[in-house]
């Protein structure tokens, strides 16, 4: 029994290892960093669309602040990613409240800055014109007899009338509901048609960004080939620039050895012509004392 009650009442073992966490998970500071300087440069813009070139320097005012580790450190397409799940949330959150009538106040920390940001596209978007409950109760999709402007015979007339026209207190119940799906599909309807224009500009964002890079990629490609063939044609330069310097050593070189030679030959010759005249006097004197 002892056991038992240890047992019930010894809570459970933790492990002291701590839980895996994505390496890609913003904390509230980094995004509400994130939110201001994206609001910055969408304000300049004129509220249009972000370029490559934009990101990367929301991304470098977020690390300048919060990217000290790697795990901190954020891309220029990871930024653009958590705004955009940021805007779908905001989304979410404005559809919650608008449907409320103002009974609902949002507790989310970001949503007055995103609302004062985007609210005005997102209004324009999903609240769609619609005539006023105390001004003309009645729904659009149905228009009752008697406001037709056509009388009907008498006896038409008189026995539809009473049987079809309800009550006031029904008649203001029955249109209040009606106009309350009415806006709630409405609102569901304009929420799928911004979403779906959402991943519309995304799609050729996404696109745009790829044709982009397709295009730095292949122009990389082309100077790197141009630079190969420049090298290949200054190594060729080079190596017939060295081997006419060789052909011509060799050449002079030649040309030296057969000057020596020359040279030589000329020297030979004059010595042996020398000899031949001393020789020659030699013998001339020796036959005049015999």
């Amino acid at each position: 029994m002892g056991d038992l009650t240890d047992t019930l009442t010894t809570p459970p073992t933790t492990h002291s290892r701590p839980l895996p966490v994505r390496e890609d998970c913003w904390s509230e500071d980094a995004t509400s960093t994130l939110i201001d300087a994206w609001g910055r440069r969408y304000l300049e813009l004129n509220r249009g669309n972000l370029r490559q070139k934009d990101w990367q320097d929301v991304a470098d005012a977020v690390n300048a602040l919060h990217g000290h580790t790697k795990k901190t450190h954020r891309t220029d397409v990871q930024c653009k990613n958590r705004i955009d799940t940021i805007k779908k949330k905001y989304k979410i959150e404005k559809a919650r409240v608008s449907s409320s009538d103002g009974n609902i106040v949002s507790s989310w920390t970001f949503f007055e800055r995103l609302d004062s940001l985007i609210g005005s596209n997102v209004s324009a978007k999903k609240l769609p014109p619609q005539p006023s409950p105390s001004l003309s109760p009645s729904p659009p999709v149905a228009v009752p007899i008697y406001y037709k402007k056509t009388t009907p015979p008498p006896s038409t007339a008189i026995v539809a009338l009473p049987q079809k026209r309800p009550t006031p207190a029904m008649d203001e119940g029955f249109f209040r509901r009606n106009y309350s799906a009415m806006a709630a599909a409405a609102a569901a309807s304009a929420e799928d048609d911004v979403e779906d224009e959402d991943d519309e500009e995304e799609e050729e964002e996404e696109e745009e960004r790829e044709s982009e890079e397709v295009a730095e990629r292949e122009g990389m490609r082309r100077l790197a080939r141009a630079i190969e063939r420049f090298g290949e044609v200054y190594e060729r330069v080079e190596r017939e620039k060295v081997r006419q310097m060789v052909e011509l050593e060799k050449q002079r070189m030649q040309f030296a050895k057969d000057l020596e030679v020359q040279r030589m030959n000329m020297f030979m010759d004059t010595q042996v012509q020398l000899e031949r005249i001393k020789h020659g006097k030699r013998s001339r004197s020796n036959d005049m004392y015999s």
